[in-house]
């Protein structure tokens, strides 16, 4: 009968293990992935490590360093990698240097800190530890910062912290509301000790930043209030990782009269797929900010497919 128990128990791991996996594979692109992407093309991003004493912060860039940066920071589990489409388009590489960048804990970004900790959580953080990207702009303009759902908060922090170094922040599915954070049947079988052990990494570290996150929004409250860049939300319609109500907490406390709000109704969470055209034209258009809210075709936007 024991026997029978212990068996049972594997199975059910081994169950859970596949399932929370296969859940956000997606979201995990692999080495292998990467070379298999890139090996019939003629440019290749370049793969790199800032470091110093407490960091390592790997980023991948392509694109003269004189030209203007476009910094991308991805969700929560994500990779540099999930911008591949970004960093490969030809028209936003003449326009940028593009620079997507491993958030602490995913890849092969890591960050000592005084008190040790397994998972870093905190959005300050986070966001604190990007701020050495910023040195490599070698152009004269400001730096364009996208973030992508769990990434976008980072990303608002990021900017709070070097306004002046800053065009424009972009938020594109943005969990950012700390009564919206939705949770699901595999979330807390995520945080078994004995589960993760057959996880990704960037998987455990997902669900580290996930029951924290509502907490370390309610500390970003100042921050929206403050915020005064040119700025622009995304939100899809049929999202199912961030509510679609985030739109409307964005309006609510983001003060900036430089702000623009776009509803993709139909659109899911990785909108930067899914409308890259969308995503491609508002980056290049070289308008000033308020001619770029006529400058997307919402008819047409709304009507493509999303996730």
């Amino acid at each position: 009968m024991p026997s029978f128990k212990f068996l049972r128990s594997i199975i059910i791991v081994f169950f859970l293990s596949v399932s929370l996996s296969s859940c956000f594979s997606r979201y995990i692109i692999s080495a292998k992935q990467v070379r298999k992407h890139y090996a019939a093309k003629k440019i290749k991003p370049e793969e790199r490590i800032i470091k110093n004493d407490t960091l390592a912060l790997c980023i991948a860039s392509v694109g003269s360093d004189t030209l203007p940066m476009l910094l991308l920071i991805h969700g929560a589990p994500g990779s540099l990698w999930g911008y591949m489409n970004l960093m490969d388009d030809e028209d936003l590489q003449k326009r940028f240097h593009i620079v997507s960048v491993d958030r602490v804990g995913y890849g092969k970004s890591r960050l000592k800190m005084k008190k040790k900790r397994r998972y870093v959580t905190s959005i300050a953080t986070q966001a604190n530890a990007l701020l050495p990207v910023f040195e490599l702009n070698k152009s004269k303009e400001k730096v364009t910062v996208l973030g992508r759902s769990y990434g976008a908060p980072i990303a608002a922090k990021l900017v709070s912290l070097r306004p002046e170094k800053v065009k424009e922040l972009i938020m594109v599915s943005p969990v950012i509301d700390p009564e919206k954070e939705r949770f699901y049947w595999f979330s807390k079988w995520g945080r078994n000790s004995f589960i993760q052990l057959f996880l990704p990494g960037e998987f455990n570290t997902a669900t580290a930043e996930k029951y924290s996150h509502s907490d370390e929004l309610r500390k970003l409250l100042p921050v929206w209030h403050n915020l005064d860049v040119p700025t622009t939300v995304i939100q899809g319609g049929n999202d199912w990782i961030a509510d679609p109500a985030n739109i409307d907490f964005a309006k609510k406390h983001i003060k900036s009269k430089r702000a623009q709000y776009i509803f993709l109704h139909k659109a899911g969470h990785m909108i930067t797929y899914t409308h890259l055209s969308m995503i491609k034209e508002m980056l290049l258009k070289n308008q000033l900010f308020e001619d770029k809210i006529t400058s997307v075709n919402m008819t047409e936007a709304a009507g493509q497919m999303g996730n």
